[in-house]
């Protein structure tokens, strides 16, 4: 018992601590970092180029800086650096598009993006996750390098920004654009406010995301991987179509009887271990379920029909795996990747297709980056993005509301020209890594639907634990890939319940506010308010800061069972309900909820609610 007064005397402390913030933030807002252009310096262009860097104001704190390289006759350019430093002066952590969790070790920091590879885009931030200085690249479809490096000498981040370090065609004129932003404002709503400024360019103009890429959908990966059968699929979907899941993804395995989860066999695309495809996508439509079927889209096995169809026409071998990788300069390339998904489209009445490996679609010191013998495109970037745009257009065509999912990394701005739908990397049964991962893409993603990986749970797992799968992803549009036939029936309630209150919620989870907290935690609490309603997903025993809300409802995603809350506004008398993870009330209660701390009892994975009570105004 001294114990527990013991942290609640601690805990009234430091929730008297969050009371006086107002007053106290003042004192500890430190100046906002300076940027000159002018202190820009260029290393590495040719001298044939003539070079420029011109900048321009947006908005205080807000800069665009120009590059120019023009040359009169067609060059090569060779690796070219923009740098400049700045100090390091409240920043404790930083963001970016790596798959790395770890968001505070900044002493030095890599980034490479190109149109299938992450974004080009890197944030500072501080402790009370404001922003201190936000870099981003306007060119999202060649390879670019985006690195800072802490001097311990005069504690100044030194940024450089790489050009040019891949085979590149030649060219008389390239312009790219820098987008500084050093103002005092969140750093989620830097990172949305960069989203849009890609979103915004012609270039990078986001596909339409139709209603079905919003809906929670079942995956067969982890569940059955390339071992499918269709009597256990259609039964999965028959019991997810129960709980709310609205598509079905069939992947890897469907066309090839190998289950070695190599690709010596890709690239002919026969459904040759379901050869009865149309029946089967007629059998999910008849649950009302969508259908989306996988594709690897570079890859030609060395043991497909298809192998010499191709030789000569492939980029690289994929040593280990029995794979080509196909070269999309290559206009009969483009039209047989096209022409496959068309023809499958047409013949098997799909809604949507998982799009796997662009990655792949890269050029390598042996490319010969000219066009001939064949080729209509010198450039390998300018092909894929022909390439992909010529796929959403002619499926589009097909289909208006085609469904096209690409998985991280493969989450930039051009991407979202593609696709629309963005997955999370597979982190199977890694629920914490399921919720940085979503969040990540999320913060970029603008309107395009982002998807978690598939969340699964072991059998033996309780119903607590894996509970928490699926509320770590919250945020995301769920990807299931658990076999329901084989979970325990409190396990299939659980998961029911909760795909219930998504669905429910789904207008604020996926479209309101979006405020995910302390990166350098790893989120441990992401807020949605959208209207007079707050979600507040705490994934961690900390106190829960608010203003209130005319409606709350904070999601309990650990496996302890009480919530510290702290008001800094009153919410009055309030209804105050708790459930289980499985959607069971336990408490009912009635309570006036003050200025102030509030602890609150409720179940691990669980839900509390808090509304008006009745006949009360607010």
């Amino acid at each position: 018992m001294r114990k527990l007064q013991e942290v609640i005397g601690l805990l009234t402390i430091f929730g008297a601590l969050f009371l006086f913030s107002g007053p106290l933030s003042f004192a500890l807002d430190s100046l906002p970092i300076k940027f000159n252009p002018q202190d820009i310096i260029m290393e590495g262009a040719p001298e044939t180029f003539k070079t420029s860097i011109t900048s321009r104001e947006l908005e205080p704190g807000v800069t665009i800086v120009t590059f120019v390289m023009e040359s009169p006759t067609p060059t090569v350019p060779g690796e070219t650096w923009l740098k400049w430093n700045t100090p390091s002066v409240d920043i404790q952590g930083f963001w970016n598009t790596n798959l790395v969790p770890d968001r505070v070790t900044y002493y030095t920091n890599r980034l490479t993006s190109r149109a299938s590879s992450g974004a080009p885009v890197l944030a500072f931030y501080n402790n009370r996750d404001t922003n201190r200085l936000t870099i981003a690249c306007s060119d999202a479809l060649n390879k670019v390098h985006m690195h800072s490096y802490l001097r311990e000498e005069d504690s100044r981040f030194y940024v450089s920004i790489g050009l040019f370090d891949e085979k590149t065609p030649a060219l008389n004129k390239y312009t790219m654009e820098l987008r500084i932003d050093t103002r005092p404002l969140p750093y989620y709503h830097s990172l949305q406010q960069v989203s849009a400024w890609w979103a915004a360019m012609p270039e990078y103009t986001p596909a339409t995301v139709p209603e079905g890429a919003r809906l929670p959908m079942y995956s067969t990966w982890y569940s059955f991987h390339q071992n499918l059968v269709t009597k256990e699929v259609l039964n999965e979907c028959k019991i997810g179509k129960k709980m709310g899941l609205e598509a079905v993804i069939v992947d890897d395995g469907w066309q090839t009887m190998d289950s070695q989860r190599g690709y010596a066999y890709t690239g002919d695309w026969l459904p040759v271990r379901i050869p009865e495809m149309k029946e089967f996508v007629k059998q999910v439509h008849e649950l009302d379920m969508k259908f989306l079927l996988w594709y690897s889209l570079p890859f030609i096995g060395e043991k497909s029909n298809n192998f010499e169809r191709f030789k000569g026409k492939y980029l690289r071998y994929w040593d280990g795996q029995g794979a080509y990788v196909l070269d999309p300069r290559y206009p009969e390339v483009r039209d047989y990747i096209i022409g496959t998904y068309e023809k499958a489209l047409r013949e098997w009445q799909l809604d949507g297709f998982k799009l796997d490996f662009i990655g792949f679609f890269a050029a390598r010191e042996d490319t010969v980056m000219t066009k001939a013998q064949g080729r209509d495109y010198a450039s390998v970037n300018l092909a894929v993005d022909r390439l992909m745009t010529d796929v959403m257009a002619r499926l589009k065509k097909i289909k208006p509301q085609i469904m096209i999912e690409f998985r991280q990394r493969y989450i930039g701005p051009l991407m979202r020209k593609y696709g629309n739908m963005f997955r999370a990397a597979d982190c199977p049964n890694m629920a914490v890594v399921n919720r940085v991962r979503t969040v990540d893409i999320r913060l970029l993603a603008g309107n395009t639907a982002v998807h978690s990986d598939m969340f699964m749970w072991h059998p033996d797992d309780t119903v607590q634990s894996a509970a928490l799968q699926i509320l770590n992803i919250l945020h995301a549009v769920p990807q299931l890939s658990v076999r329901l036939d084989k979970v325990p029936e409190l396990h299939v309630k659980m998961a029911g319940f909760w795909m219930d209150y998504w669905r429910k919620n789904r207008s604020i989870l996926l479209d309101g506010v979006f405020m995910p907290h302390n990166p350098g935690a790893l989120y441990p609490l992401i807020i949605t308010q959208k209207g007079d309603k707050t979600i507040a997903a705490l994934y961690g025993d900390r106190v829960l800061s608010l203003k209130g809300s005319k409606n709350l409802d904070i999601v309990n995603a650990k496996l302890s069972g009480q919530v510290i809350l702290d008001l800094e506004e009153s919410m009055g008398e309030c209804i105050i309900k708790t459930f289980d993870c499985m959607g069971n009330s336990k408490t009912m209660n009635r309570k006036v909820l003050s200025q102030g701390l509030h602890k609150l009892e409720v179940p691990p994975s669980g839900l509390i609610t808090i509304i008006p009570a009745p006949g009360i105004e607010k």
